[in-house]
């Protein structure tokens, strides 16, 4: 009995060649539809699925290796006597390679404009049935899902050599490949009904790289993308230069874009350890940057910057000028890549910064995962409580909404002082509040003096108020709440700071 191949295939890279390598090794090859076609116009000598089934393609194509004849030849233990008599009693030929990949579900979410009706025609059906019995029967069946395993494959049916164990790990590749395939097609009909939490959490992610350790060197790690990410993302990024991202690059990368994309006009944020050591916003970018520099010059080295303009020829040298690990920017110019590629290790990175919140933020607990909505929450000056006798003035206002975005991105517990839309002093994960404050104005100095002050939750004791204002502060910005509120807002009224309420806290564990 000769060895039978089935070759249906979305992706077409490197088939014909390979079935040309299966007909060298005395394979019956057997096809369907476009895959067919493909294979005969270049001469080689396959049969159409209809060869075994007796029964033609249906209903556009949705019925076609549905059939008893394929997976009977699929899913028979060849060393089970009472399974041959069967296959020989029905007159079924057992299939001994199977090389499927699917409709391209993803690429038909990405297309723009497309229809739910086109959505679903490429949801596939008869690819995954095959699949998952050739792979659950992998002790007698060798099936092949991804392209770039063809020469291999070959290799090793010329050699005789495809054990058991490649065979069984080309199977993990089909159900990793399966779920992979189910996965995206489960979120988008969540997406579709409009679920928030359903019964089930499905995700998936494609592997980007493996990078060289994980948070220290003694542990390994790899970054895995949203196969259906669209773009504002570090997974879209370009990188224009440099080495590898590291894991801690990627965390610190990724905190500076969330942060970024809270301000509009030109702003360049820079990061360290996940916390903002400097933010400015200004009329152009190299202000913002010269702004951000100087609110923490000592921290900013070694740290990542974010930028949301064009990074032009004047901002590359003062960027150059210190050691950065990362530059994140919608674009750099010609001459601004000629100043920064000097410097060899520093990585670029190019990224379209529109639409890059995500929905919801995954943390892994022992046992489980945590899932919640992003913190994409905001106050504008109408949604503001005065709580004080003094009403804080237009600039205190613009610096207070502007700290207000800046401590959300803060490591409770938070506080963060400003000044003329630059932040001055960051206080950051400290176990209580005035802490956190103290790190903060002794960050910020003189400068303290008709600052303004960010909290990230409400003030349980009025000691915060009463070192903000012995330090010069002379507005605060806060969630309000607490139980002792009055004694906080007390403490404002003797110094004569102007305090507001958001209504709205910004823990961030």
């Amino acid at each position: 009995m000769n060895k039978r191949a089935l070759i249906s295939v979305s992706d077409k890279q490197n088939i014909v060649e390979f079935a040309q390598g299966l007909v060298k090794l005395d394979f019956e090859v057997v096809s369907t539809g476009g895959t067919l076609r493909v294979l005969q116009e270049a001469g080689v000598p396959a049969v159409s699925i209809d060869t075994i089934t007796g029964f033609p393609e249906i209903l556009d194509g949705r019925v076609k290796t549905l059939h008893p004849f394929v997976h009977a030849g699929l899913l028979a233990k060849r060393g089970n006597e009472n399974h041959r008599q069967q296959l020989e009693d029905n007159n079924i030929s057992p299939i001994d390679v199977v090389v499927v990949n699917l409709y391209p579900f993803k690429e038909t979410l990405r297309k723009q404009d497309v229809t739910h009706e086109e959505i679903i025609e490429n949801i596939d059906i008869g690819g995954p049935t095959m699949l998952r019995a050739a792979a659950k029967n992998y002790a007698d069946v060798t099936v092949v899902v991804d392209p770039t395993d063809y020469p291999e494959i070959l290799d090793s049916l010329r050699s005789g050599d495809l054990d058991y164990t490649k065979r069984q790990q080309l199977a993990a590749k089909v159900f990793r490949h399966t779920a992979h395939y189910d996965a995206m097609i489960a979120t988008y009909f969540t997406e579709q009904t409009e679920e928030d939490f359903p019964e089930n959490y499905t995700a998936t992610y494609e592997k980007v790289q493996t990078l060289r350790y994980g948070e220290n060197p003694h542990q390994q790690a790899a970054f895995y993308k949203n196969p259906l990410e669209k773009g504002g993302s570090l997974a879209t990024a370009k990188q224009l230069h440099g080495k590898e991202l590291s894991y801690n690059n990627i965390q610190d990368a990724n905190a500076a874009l969330e942060i970024l994309s809270e301000y509009r006009q030109p702003a360049a944020v820079a990061v360290k350890h996940m916390n903002p050591c400097g933010i400015g916003v200004r009329e152009s970018i190299f202000e913002a940057f010269q702004t951000a520099y100087d609110a923490d010059p000592v921290s900013i080295f070694g740290g990542i910057v974010a930028l949301n303009r064009e990074v032009d020829a004047t901002t590359a040298e003062k960027l150059s000028e210190i050691f950065l690990e990362i530059v994140i920017a919608p674009s750099f110019s010609e001459k601004a890549l000629e100043i920064l590629t000097k410097k060899k290790n520093i990585r670029l990175l190019e990224l379209t910064l529109e639409d890059n919140k995500i929905t919801n933020k995954v943390t892994t607990v022992g046992g489980g995962v945590l899932i919640q909505h992003s913190d994409d929450g905001s106050v504008d000056e109408s949604q503001l409580t005065i709580a004080t006798k003094r009403t804080p003035s237009e600039q205190e206002l613009e610096d207070l909404l502007f700290a207000w975005k800046a401590v959300k991105h803060v490591k409770s517990n938070a506080i963060v002082l400003a000044k003329d839309k630059q932040t001055i002093g960051v206080g950051a994960g400290q176990m209580n509040r005035v802490g956190a404050a103290k790190i903060a104005i002794e960050q910020a100095g003189e400068k303290t003096a008709q600052a303004v002050m960010a909290s990230d939750a409400f003030f349980p004791m009025p000691d915060t108020v009463e070192a903000a204002a012995k330090a010069g502060v002379t507005a605060i910005i806060q969630p309000g709440g607490s139980k002792r509120d009055q004694d906080s807002i007390e403490m404002c009224d003797s110094y004569g700071i102007a305090m507001v309420f958001t209504g709205m806290r910004h823990f961030k564990h």
